[in-house]
């Protein structure tokens, strides 16, 4: 018995491994066939991003959806050039695994990260003028990354082919330059298919302008349509990462340290920083772009600032630094990267990241000391404070009177006036504020006004 079982294994399972996989049952044909004249529940949700965790988690509710409505058909509506190898692989690994069956559509592009999402699906349909292939994995600068990332996908793009019957070498071209197929690529070039090439070399079911004609190639006669439809919470992280609104909360967090350094204790200027911090940091957490290396990169910048505000005169290395650091953990913390490790992720998307955060950074400013100068220099606001007036006939004084004596006098800046800080004359420490721009540390300043206990100060 033992012998005949050893037998099997040696003569039959091999002969089951050499049946051509183009041959293997197709899921979309069994479902059609095995349900004559049903409706089918067709749900179908967008890929048209950059495949980074955001993508993932998407697609994460559209599978769980799909299952809970018991869908006949997953469609997915893509258009992306690619992304993080990791997010891909776990989207080819949810498609590959799923019990519904899944069809692409391809609308224009389905490069590097892309390519490998669609060969995972059971039908792949494409709009005529569509491209699909260059999965070589690249750096965020563009550059090739060493051989090891690229066998990797070397072999995730193999062994996806393998298991949905198209051809393994085609597939692997598409990553290797070096591979030659005759009549289909050669040497030294990378594999890029247009629509009819992938539907000559079986890379591509049929062509189609939309879904409904989609639906129509691939034989779906009776349909029900539901699109995604993301749960509120998911519609408001994905305001609040919108660069937009990430750009405002930036401002906001700058903004509000700027004030907060121009008033004494803990007041509201800072609270809104925090919120604003709270609110740009925790949804990029949520969706897997930020980790905790980027919120300890910022906080170690604004501490950095704060040593340099108010421990060491002037402003050198440490608070370039920590603005440096504030800057990096801000742009980071919306690039789909794994720590120090950009591999996948686009020099566009980091290079986009940083100009929020600069652009940002450059309006919070520019509007802070605007407000700034308004709030200190003028009444304006003054409804925002209390009106009453303590006259000194009524027995109201200030313990700092002497201080109006100063006006007309000249001194230095004892430190930087930014537009706080401090001042000497004759010989004493003062506080002052800058009416106009910085003074820095040792520039000559006159007194030219006493208001609120406050010296105003301009150079000169």
């Amino acid at each position: 018995m033992k012998s005949m079982k050893l037998l099997f294994l040696l003569l039959v399972v091999p002969l089951m491994a050499m049946v051509n996989p183009a041959e293997r049952p197709d899921r979309v044909t069994e479902t059609i066939a095995g349900n004559p004249g049903k409706t089918f529940l067709v749900y179908t949700f967008e890929i048209k991003e950059n495949i980074a965790p955001p993508a993932v988690r998407r697609a994460k509710l559209a599978f769980e959806e799909a299952d809970s409505l018991k869908a006949d058909f997953i469609l997915i509506h893509m258009n992306t050039y690619g992304g993080m190898v990791d997010a891909a692989d776990s989207l080819r690994t949810r498609i590959m695994q799923s019990r519904i069956p899944v069809i692409v559509f391809i609308d224009n592009n389905a490069a590097s990260a892309g390519a490998l999402i669609s060969i995972a699906a059971d039908r792949i349909y494409m709009r005529p003028g569509g491209n699909i292939g260059a999965a070589t994995v690249v750096d965020q600068s563009g550059e090739v990354v060493p051989d090891k990332f690229q066998s990797y996908m070397r072999s995730m793009m193999r062994s996806t082919a393998e298991a949905k019957g198209r051809d393994p070498d085609i597939a692997q071209a598409m990553v290797d330059p070096s591979i030659v197929i005759d009549g289909v690529i050669e040497e030294g070039k990378v594999l890029t298919f247009t629509a009819s090439e992938a539907m000559r070399w079986g890379f591509c079911e049929g062509m189609a302008e939309n879904i409904p004609e989609v639906l129509e190639v691939a034989g779906i006669e009776n349909y029900e349509l539901v699109e995604q439809s993301l749960p509120l919470i998911e519609r408001i992280i994905g305001f609040l990462i919108s660069p937009l609104v990430s750009g405002l909360l930036i401002m906001l967090i700058l903004g509000g340290i700027y004030f907060e350094l121009q008033t004494p204790g803990i007041g509201f200027p800072i609270l809104m920083a925090i919120s604003a911090a709270l609110l740009y940091f925790f949804p990029l957490y949520i969706e897997g772009l930020t980790t905790h290396y980027e919120i300890i990169l910022f906080v170690l910048g604004f501490v950095l600032i704060a040593v340099e505000l108010f421990a060491i005169p002037g402003f050198g290395v440490t608070g370039v630094l920590g603005a440096i650091l504030v800057i990096s953990g801000l742009a980071l913390a919306m690039v789909g990267n794994q720590g120090f490790d950009f591999t996948g992720v686009p020099a566009s998307e980091v290079l986009r990241a940083f100009l929020i955060v600069i652009i940002a950074f450059f309006f919070s400013l520019v509007g802070s000391f605007y407000l700034g100068r308004k709030l200190f220099t003028t009444n304006r606001f003054g409804e925002l404070a209390l009106q009453t007036v303590q006259n000194t006939n009524e027995g109201y004084t200030s313990a700092d009177a002497n201080k109006k004596a100063l006006l007309g006098k000249t001194g230095t800046a004892f430190t930087m006036l930014r537009p706080s800080g401090k001042v000497e004359i004759d010989d004493e420490i003062y506080d002052a504020t800058a009416l106009t721009g910085f003074v820095d540390k040792g520039e000559a300043v006159r007194v030219v006004k006493y208001e609120t206990s406050q010296l105003f100060v301009v150079k000169g």
